[in-house]
């Protein structure tokens, strides 16, 4: 491992150390129907990463999903969820053991912390109406996420790799305007079938704010 890789670990184990402290666990144990949320959202995510594609095996792609994660589930729960299918991932040979803690920092942490981070203040600074939560806090934080991991990761390889700018900006960088949307589109398209037809399973959405009254 490098400098890098284990100072990344190090931090990621800080992180779920915060996580795990503040999070009630006997939710998880005593309300079934948030079992299956949570353990079919884990399971979701964990085949969803493992369909990817890309030239260089470094630098492969997929999609995320974890606005969606982190509106359904929550913060904590959806950086619990999205851990456990890192793990997954790694234990049955998509990721190096290696990279757990960059993939943790930059492919959970990050996404997640910035779909919260853009909720909170469209819920405390905008309106609340439907159609801004679907595009502000699901379709827009989408699309932004997956660029935002991708560049992050694209510094990461840069700085502690052998290959060349050029070689990761041509196999990995260039890909963002094709998956932008694709990853903005589906986080919009279950996000919207969610609080249509089953707003209960949505921690972030209140039919009070966004729809009664309207």
């Amino acid at each position: 491992m490098t400098v890098l890789q284990i100072l990344a670990a190090i931090v990621s184990l800080i992180g779920l150390s915060i996580i795990y402290k503040n999070t009630d666990f006997t939710q998880l144990f005593d309300d079934s129907a948030f079992q299956h949320r949570f353990f079919g959202a884990s399971a979701a995510v964990f085949i969803l990463w493992i369909f990817r594609v890309g030239i260089v095996d470094e630098l492969q792609v997929h999609f995320l999903w974890l606005t969606s994660l982190a509106l359904i589930l929550g913060f904590r729960w959806a950086m619990i969820s999205a851990t456990i299918a890192l793990l997954g991932i790694t234990v049955v040979g998509y990721e190096p053991f290696s990279m757990l803690g960059i993939n943790w920092l930059l492919g959970v942490l990050l996404p997640i912390s910035l779909t919260y981070a853009i909720f909170s203040l469209t819920f405390h600074k905008l309106p609340k109406n439907l159609f801004i939560y679907l595009f502000v806090c699901a379709f827009f934080p989408g699309a932004l996420s997956i660029a935002l991991k991708i560049f992050a990761m694209a510094g990461y390889f840069y700085a502690d790799s052998s290959l060349t700018w050029d070689s990761i900006f041509n196999n990995y960088v260039i890909l963002i305007p094709l998956l932008i949307f694709s990853e903005a589109f589906f986080n919009g398209f279950t996000m919207t079938s969610l609080v249509v037809h089953k707003p209960r399973w949505v921690y972030t959405f209140n039919d009070k704010f966004y729809i009664d009254g309207k």
